[in-house]
């Protein structure tokens, strides 16, 4: 993936394995980003998968993340779950310092 879209990466797309996000930063510009991006596949005869794709989202799941306009967000459940974490004891049993 990285090979047939490098010309593209981190301007209109970016890909993960065979994950893919197609960008824009204008909404006029998004489907013809998007044609170039089919053209691609197609030339290279990739498939999707329709039950995984989104197309018009402002925002959405990637790679774990929640990408938004602002910027790259962690989830409020894996944040949760760090906090939820018990303390961690030390060989001596004394309680490690943690921040508050």
């Amino acid at each position: 993936m990285q090979k047939i879209f490098d010309d593209m990466l981190h301007k209109n797309v970016e890909c993960y394995v065979d994950d893919l996000v197609v960008k824009s930063k204008k909404r006029e510009n998004h489907f013809h980003d998007l044609r170039k991006v089919f053209e691609r596949l197609r030339r290279y005869q990739l498939k999707m998968n329709p039950s995984k794709c989104a197309f018009g989202v402002t925002s959405g799941k990637f790679l774990g993340f929640i990408v938004r306009q602002r910027g790259i967000e962690i989830e409020q459940a894996k944040i949760d779950a760090i906090l939820r974490m018990p303390e961690r004891e030390t060989s001596t049993n004394s309680k490690v310092c943690k921040k508050s």
